[in-house]
């Protein structure tokens, strides 16, 4: 497998201009990340410390192996959203090791508005849902919930009843959900372990009820404590609902680790055997490689250089459709076919893609797609030369291939582009972002662009006069809009990717999820729609 030669120029201003960028970028998304891992305030963790209680993220720690990594999912979900609860929302979730086994957690922060699920936790949990059944990965939930956020009900009422309705179809598909109860688990949350496999419960801390003595109250004029309601001991020697009696929090997790070690999982289709390389490059110079500003030139190679084992590539039709780069290498070991752009997409380029995902389906190796184009190719000579049935054929190939696929999205992913290099609505196994990474239809000049050419159609069209300052301002405001609207932090709070990634970090993020998609066989597709030839 020839190694790729790289061609860039560390001590170049451009490059150095875009480290001091991509650094201003990384410290944002820092301060992010640091704000997800805001655990509630500080009387609410205090009071949760007299009662003996842990914190989400030191449950998460103590359920998962020592020194497991974690892949957390989703951290900085519905930060941008006006009235929810901040980055990450009301859990902490991701995928490590229990037991040696890969599986899903999913740890509410009972410190945090009561652990109560608003818009983006329920979202987050459907898509952690996805991922556990696509990846058949068992599923520990670390539950301390008040339920639906009363404000967010009607707009989340039904995406609850479809997460109760996931636990049960993994479990007919024997990919098991143990639910381990330190604290309320209210109303439609107390189907979370009712459905579940396997439940624990803390004695005199599960508080597990429909109703709770209030509403009780009202409803049947009946009087009952939290305990006789639902408590942890009735619901373990009575109702039956709780499968284990947990004595603390640490042997409730000691149970489900316990249960994890004789819990059927899939077994790895493929672990590297080689010696692993790493790249050639350092995978510092990421930052300083791809670009900040998407309109800036950039040849994916370089990235690609820097993530592979070995900086090695064996690049599929080189010298055609020069925009899209394609080939096979390996990630940690894990064999994987890489379609990266090189700019905007024309027909050739698509052409070779859809061959290429044949082929990559032929022989079971899952695919990895580096977004970074504006788009297919517009104009006349192109329509004339069929770019809608070529790039048609690309998104028909993305469609129908059966292997796993990757996405990283590194700068632009416009239009249609987007649908053809797997972007979110063609369900890759998992999404991540760059933080300069920029997704829509257009981008915000193209667009107030061509709104401005419609209106200034309109106005000649009526005979009346365009007003150039007006359209000026409005132009500039709609730019600043769809700028905003379509940055990585939108698309991450609005749980368009799975997470931000600092550049630096590809090729760990990327070498565990292929772990992921190798625990268990990839069998490529055989069959295809109709194409247009």
């Amino acid at each position: 497998m020839k190694t790729i030669h790289s061609n860039i120029n560390t001590q170049s201003k451009a490059y150095r201009d875009n480290l001091v960028e991509m650094n201003k970028l990384i410290k944002k998304l820092e301060g992010h990340m640091a704000e997800s891992r805001f655990q509630g305030k500080e009387h609410h963790i205090e009071r949760g410390r007299k009662r003996g209680k842990l914190l989400a993220r030191e449950r998460l720690e103590l359920v998962l192996d020592q020194d497991s990594p974690f892949l957390e999912l989703m951290p900085l979900a519905g930060m941008e959203r006006k009235g929810g609860f901040g980055a990450g929302g009301t859990n902490v979730s991701g995928i490590g090791l229990v037991s040696g086994k890969l599986c899903m957690i999913n740890s509410n922060v009972g410190t945090r508005k009561g652990g109560s699920v608003d818009y983006a936790t329920a979202f987050k949990g459907l898509r952690l849902g996805q991922i556990a059944r696509e990846n058949k990965l068992p599923t520990i939930n670390l539950v301390e919930s008040g339920g639906a956020n009363l404000p967010d009900q009607a707009k989340i009422f039904n995406y609850g009843g479809e997460s109760f309705r996931e636990i049960t179809r993994r479990s007919k598909m024997g990919i098991a959900t143990i639910s381990v109860v330190f604290g309320n688990a209210t109303a439609g949350g107390a189907y979370i372990p009712g459905m579940s496999d396997f439940s624990i419960f803390q004695k005199k801390a599960a508080k597990v009820f429909l109703a709770g003595p209030p509403l009780v109250k009202m409803a049947t004029n009946e009087i009952a404590t939290d305990e006789e309601l639902g408590g942890a001991e009735m619901h373990s020697r009575v109702s039956g609902v709780s499968d284990y009696l947990a004595e603390s929090e640490y042997d409730a997790i000691r149970i489900a680790r316990e249960i994890m070690t004789f819990v059927k999982t899939s077994q790895p289709h493929m672990t590297p055997l080689d010696e692993i390389e790493e790249p050639i490059y350092n995978q510092e110079e990421i930052l300083g490689v791809v670009p900040v500003n998407p309109k800036t030139p950039f040849d994916a190679r370089e990235l690609i250089a820097r993530i592979t084992d070995g900086s090695k590539f064996s690049e599929f039709k080189p010298e055609y459709g020069s925009t899209l780069v394609t080939g096979w290498t390996k990630i940690h070991g894990y064999p994987i076919g890489i379609l990266a752009n090189n700019g905007v997409i024309f027909s050739e380029s698509a052409n070779k893609g859809a061959q290429f995902i044949q082929l990559s389906n032929v022989n079971n190796i899952p695919l990895l797609f580096i977004q970074n184009t504006t788009g297919y190719m517009v104009g006349k000579e192109y329509e004339e030369g069929g770019i809608i049935k070529n790039g048609a054929k690309l998104i028909n190939a993305v469609s129908n291939s059966t292997v796993p696929h990757l996405t990283l999205m590194i700068g632009s992913s416009y239009g249609a582009g987007n649908y053809g290099m797997s972007g979110r609505s063609y369900d890759p196994r998992f999404l991540f972002s760059y933080p300069n990474a920029k997704i829509g239809v257009m981008g915000a000049e193209q667009l107030a662009g061509v709104m401005d050419i419609v209106q200034r159609a309109s106005s000649n069209s009526k005979g009346e006069a365009y007003d150039e300052e007006k359209a000026a301002l409005l132009k500039n405001m709609l730019m600043a809009e769809v700028d905003s609207k379509s940055s990585a932090w939108y698309s991450t709070s609005e749980l368009w990717d799975d997470g931000i990634l600092d550049p630096r970090e590809t090729r760990n993020y990327l070498g565990f999820s292929l772990a992921i998609l190798y625990n268990q066989p990839i069998n490529g597709s055989d069959g295809y729609g109709v194409w247009r030839h």
